[in-house]
């Protein structure tokens, strides 16, 4: 049977450094590099001929962007729509990271760590600079609940703290392992159909119990690979209404 995690393995294409750090075309450059081009080629599709009545890919981007618009109106409110453009850019381009992980042979830029926290620490430092820029030193009240009682501060405070600054760690933690996870299962479950498949005998028919497990598991994390995209753009939405209006 394969080797269920050497479909993460970063291959190495083209040597290149810049300032002196290492900045080699990989396997993840080139499938990030294609998710911004299918991503590019949604969007062209979608506004290459306007009508008013939309024909299937203008409805596909009006959808996604009305769906996008809403959920940064119900969790920011009026104030959020400056940043539509970000939280549907973030959604967007994970969204298409997902699903192009899930077809074979591919790369699924979104199981390495290194990429979600990327994303994680830059939606961090918008959230503390959007902030400080409209609050001043105003901001760091977020860390004292109204109310709190002045003995219990320190403590409330430091936990709070805690809790902000390990939303970078949390939030990519949480997109990273789903899709490791899954592709782990499904990696494991397709090496289970081919050794029993290629046994013979009564252990070839077998195998088809975990090739039903695997079309199971495939279409779980379809669902999963959506999921995922809507809860990293929800969570950006409820980090920048703490930063926008204090919550």
């Amino acid at each position: 049977m394969a080797n269920p995690l050497e479909q993460f393995e970063i291959k190495r294409y083209a040597e290149l450094s810049v300032a002196g750090a290492d900045a080699a075309f990989t396997n993840a450059s080139l499938f990030m590099l294609l998710v911004l081009g299918l991503t590019l080629l949604f969007f062209w599709l979608g506004s290459r001929n306007p009508q008013l009545v939309p024909g299937r890919w203008q409805a596909a981007l009006e959808g996604v962007t009305g769906f996008i618009s809403g959920m940064v109106e119900e969790n920011i409110g009026p104030k959020g729509r400056a940043f539509v453009p970000f939280v549907f850019s973030l959604f967007i381009f994970v969204l298409v990271a997902n699903l192009v992980g899930l077809f074979p042979y591919s790369f699924t830029v979104t199981s390495h760590i290194v990429v979600t926290f990327a994303f994680a620490a830059l939606i961090f430092l918008v959230c503390v600079a959007v902030g400080l820029w409209k609050h001043g030193l105003h901001f760091f009240s977020l860390f004292v609940p109204e109310n709190t009682p002045i003995v219990l501060m320190p403590l409330i405070v430091l936990i709070e703290l805690i809790s902000f600054l390990s939303r970078p760690l949390t939030l990519s933690i949480r997109l990273f392992a789903n899709m490791t996870a899954g592709h782990i299962l499904l990696k494991v479950f397709a090496g289970f159909v081919i050794s029993l498949a290629a046994a013979g005998g009564a252990l070839a028919a077998i195998s088809v119990l975990p090739f039903a497990m695997t079309v199971a598991f495939y279409g779980l994390e379809l669902i999963v690979a959506v999921v995922q995209a809507y809860v990293f753009a929800l969570l950006t939405c409820i980090y920048l209404n703490d930063s926008i209006n204090l919550h």
